[in-house]
């Protein structure tokens, strides 16, 4: 049986729901301990135990054992990852975030009188 490319192993562990919850709980903090899975996912932590294996197995997390509690967080290279292959997706690459500002685009807009046409 031939194995699994790294980039595809990475897709499709981002591809199921709860696995996707777990990745965006793990977005919002520095480290989440397994124990609080079970709330954001709404599943039981047999089916969490399993599903942070498939992340921590395709390069998206990483764990840490304190005493009895493992605590995980998101591995950087993750996302140094995901942008390569959207990057080979986009012909020309992507646009930064910062260049789709239209200029003036930060300064308060300004609501025109009443009765008046709008610019």
């Amino acid at each position: 049986m031939k194995p699994i490319e790294p980039d595809i192993k990475l897709l499709q562990a981002l591809a199921d729901p709860t696995r996707l919850a777990i990745v965006r709980e793990l977005g919002g903090a520095a480290e989440v301990c397994a124990c609080d899975f079970t709330g954001c996912c709404d599943v039981r932590q047999p089916t969490v135990s399993h599903h942070l294996k498939v992340l921590r197995e395709a390069g998206v997390i990483t764990s840490e054992r304190r005493g009895t509690w493992i605590y995980y967080r998101l591995d950087p290279s993750a996302a140094t990852r995901l942008g390569a292959i959207a990057r080979e997706l986009i012909p020309g690459g992507l646009i930064p975030a910062t260049a789709l500002r239209r200029p003036g685009a930060n300064a308060p807009a300004s609501t025109p009188e009443r009765g008046s046409a709008p610019n």
